[in-house]
């Protein structure tokens, strides 16, 4: 009997010191080589179940929102001997719990490949205590791109802290729609800004390297242009020609790929021209993988895979719909099917030749190449003292209130209403959206922000009295409520009312079919006006509004965003005068919805001409004031001409030439003036932030290179074309203050 144990325990001790062996166990080798041995050693399960994701429930107790304790009977049931490929909807609140479920994988599955934990964090990790940064449309509007690497930076911290490994982040669809609910989670309708602040999220969130215990894999979404869907509705058909997807869609994904790093995307809902994304081979293997080079993984949206059977009508059944979507370049469900169908439908799929066995190769090792990149087998766990350590800290709570403050905007200040900064003032606040703790979409259930109401009383000190009043109620149409507003006013100096959205009117699934203020707000800023009183309109919003009337009416507008945890101080910070504005519109704002498509880089016979409608929006892209003036001269071009492999470098001198201290967003405009294929009136190709003292002057500078001068000709190649070229200078794609001409030659 001993000596059977004895054979039983060397026999044991030689298989596991073998498999310690393993080349995918090595760390010191090349990575394709440990993804390739490891791919060779699995079955077909194994292989299948690291394409699915599991729910957070599904492997951990949870209550609400959080997974509050580590469950080993779930665990055990989820995994099995052959592991999964990720878990999402997990959020532990102890990163103890997320250590523990990986623990299970590595030394209870065959083969010991460690779990992949995804979450949200579009604008801060979706966990309970995380900071809450503004929504991604706002941060846009700082043209802050250190800002925003510095954003991503925090988020990446606080979320590794916890034990997750990947973030469902950022948004890189091009906001071409207003109406569209997701408008607040990107970055506005401009390639370069939007391909700059991608780049520099992804950036922040990777950090030096997905290995760091203060970084996640990026993945930006939604592969591709998903941003203008007919009719703004969310997953609406996608109705463009492949120049402009590859010119301006597609180019703000081609940026975190290239330049970011990014080794996560995850494929839309939409189709477009007739092929959903998520079946779309020329859109994630030829473009994505062939031209890009991306090595990450591409994970469905929501679903997304299961529309294919079901909303588009291109899949006959399950095994079908999966063998299109792994053929064309996808590698993860997410929630599309229930995992034992999902399961065997793939070996269906293989079983019936509708899916190579290589194909499912490639599928997996795309997966296992971003666990291997994280260091998910080499170091699986993490430290739990992190989490007391770098989430919510003072540092990051004063971030979230810089980019707050940097990132509102000045949209009309007539008579210099604002600053609010004289001493014994009283102010009538109105409009029960000032008392809004809202935060933006995609943020934990129970975070809050500072209200404006409070924001302003912390601010104003004792020198200035804020008297707030309803004016409205959103459920009773209260002409009670109305008159003691205005009763308040008559005996305050200034108004402020805040207009703009409830959370129920923006968001995912929240399109709409209008961008009007509401008839009771309209009724409330009106009745103020009619006091004689000055008075301040505020918007609390997550999209462009069409503010006809106000805009024509009221002297001083603030667009404050969804400005995150810190947005009422921040917004008490620019109407007191602590902090000179200096955001810049990220997206148009049209007069209508139909002016809709309505963006500033539009083509030149695109004219919005109307019987009943002005040609020109109400506020136009990168329009932002400030509480100084800046004055721009001495434009330098050189060289005047160039070869298409050639540079040119442009400069300018901005002076603050006002009396407080401010800072301008110098904006860079190209116009091709003829080429192959039509070309916008003017592109956005550069910018630059100022900061500069009353009286100070700073020299600007600009290298023009050839991406920035390249377009895609009739025959779909990526090239610079000889001719003009116009630089345009300016605050704002409709204030343009310098120009000059440079001409680019023949290709010798």
């Amino acid at each position: 009997m001993k000596f059977f144990l004895l054979i039983v325990f060397l026999t044991t001790y030689s298989l596991l010191n073998a498999q310690s062996e393993y080349p995918y166990k090595n760390s010191k080798l090349p990575v394709e080589e440990r993804v390739k041995d490891l791919v060779s050693r699995m079955t077909t399960l194994e292989k299948i179940k690291q394409l699915d994701m599991y729910w957070g429930y599904q492997v951990a107790d949870t209550t609400g929102h959080e997974s509050t304790a580590f469950n080993p009977a779930k665990v055990q049931q989820s995994l099995g001997k052959e592991g999964v490929g990720s878990i999402h909807d997990f959020y532990p609140v102890s990163a103890t719990i997320a250590n523990k479920i990986q623990q299970y994988a590595i030394e209870h599955t065959r083969l010991g490949i460690p779990v992949l934990f995804i979450e949200e964090g579009l604008h801060g990790y979706l966990g309970a205590g995380s900071t809450t940064f503004p929504v991604p449309l706002q941060l846009s509007a700082a043209w802050d791109t250190l800002l925003t690497y510095n954003v991503g930076r925090a988020i990446a911290t606080e979320t590794r802290a916890h034990g997750v490994d990947m973030l469902l982040a950022p948004v890189l669809d091009l906001a071409r729609d207003p109406r569209w609910g997701r408008v607040e989670e990107d970055y506005g309708e401009d390639p370069c800004l939007s391909g700059a602040n991608g780049v520099a999220m992804v950036k922040g969130l990777q950090s030096t390297g997905v290995s760091n215990a203060d970084a996640v894999i990026a993945e930006p979404k939604h592969f591709a242009v998903h941003g203008i869907p007919e009719g703004g509705s969310n997953a609406s058909p996608v109705n463009i020609g492949e120049r402009e997807a590859r010119t301006d869609f597609l180019y703000v994904f081609e940026q975190a790929v290239k330049k970011g790093g990014a080794l996560g995307i995850m494929a839309a809902y939409s189709e477009i021209d007739g092929i959903p994304c998520v079946d779309n081979k020329w859109l994630l293997t030829d473009v994505l993988r062939k031209e890009w080079g991306f090595k990450g993984f591409v994970l469905s949206d929501l679903g997304a895979i299961k529309m294919s059977l079901v909303d588009h009508h291109v899949a006959k059944d399950t095994a079908d719909a999966l063998a299109q979507s792994l053929k064309a370049g996808m590698n993860m469900q997410f929630y599309d099917f229930q995992h034992a169908s999902f399961q065997e439908a793939i070996q269906f799929a293989i079983t019936n030749k509708q899916l190579a066995e290589s194909d499912l190769n490639k599928a997996v090792s795309d997966v296992l190449r971003v666990k291997f990149l994280s260091g998910l087998f080499d170091h699986p766990y993490t430290d739990t003292t992190l989490v007391q350590k770098v989430v919510h800290t003072n540092e990051h709570q004063q971030l979230a209130l810089k980019a707050a403050q940097e990132s509102i905007v000045l949209l009309k200040n007539d008579n210099n209403i604002l600053p609010l900064n004289k001493t014994n003032l009283h102010v009538a606040l109105l409009g029960p959206l000032a008392l809004s703790t809202y935060v933006g979409g995609y943020s934990h259930p129970n975070a809050k922000g500072i209200s404006i109401l409070d924001g302003l009383k912390q601010r104003a000190g004792s020198n200035i009295v804020i008297n707030y009043a309803k004016g409205y109620d959103a459920k009773n149409d209260s002409a009670q409520l109305l008159s003691q507003a205005i009763t308040i006013v008559q005996s305050s100096d200034v108004a402020v009312v805040v207009l703009g959205e409830e959370p129920n009117e923006i968001g995912e699934g929240k399109d709409r079919a209008d961008l009007n203020l509401s008839e009771k707000q309209l009724r409330l800023i009106k009745a103020i006006k009619r006091t004689g009183k000055p008075v301040v309109a505020l918007l609390f919003n997550g999209r462009p509004l069409s503010i006809n009337w106000v805009a024509d009416s009221i002297p001083s507008i603030v667009e404050t965003w969804f400005a995150g945890e810190q947005g009422g101080l921040a917004i008490a910070d620019v109407l007191l005068g602590n902090v000179n504005p200096s955001g810049k519109l990220p997206i148009t704002f049209p007069r209508s919805v139909g002016q809709l498509p309505f963006y500033y880089n539009h083509k030149p016979t695109s004219y919005h001409k109307y019987v009943d409608e002005a040609n020109t929006p109400l506020f136009a892209f990168g329009h932002g004031l400030s509480y100084t003036s800046f004055e721009y001269s001495n434009l330098r071009i050189t060289p005047k001409n160039i070869e298409a492999t050639g540079n040119v470098n442009v400069s300018i001198i901005v002076k603050n030439t006002g009396a407080v201290a401010g800072a301008e967003i110098v904006q860079l405009y190209l116009r091709d003036e003829i080429s192959s294929v039509t070309t916008p009136d003017l592109a956005l190709k550069d910018f630059a932030r100022a900061e500069l003292q009353p009286g100070e002057s700073k020299t600007i500078h600009f290298i023009i290179t050839p991406e920035q001068l390249s377009l895609w000709n009739r025959e779909m190649k990526h090239v610079v074309e000889p001719g003009e070229f116009e630089v345009m200078i300016g605050a704002a794609s409709d204030d343009i203050r310098l120009k000059g001409m440079f001409n680019v030659g023949q290709t010798k």
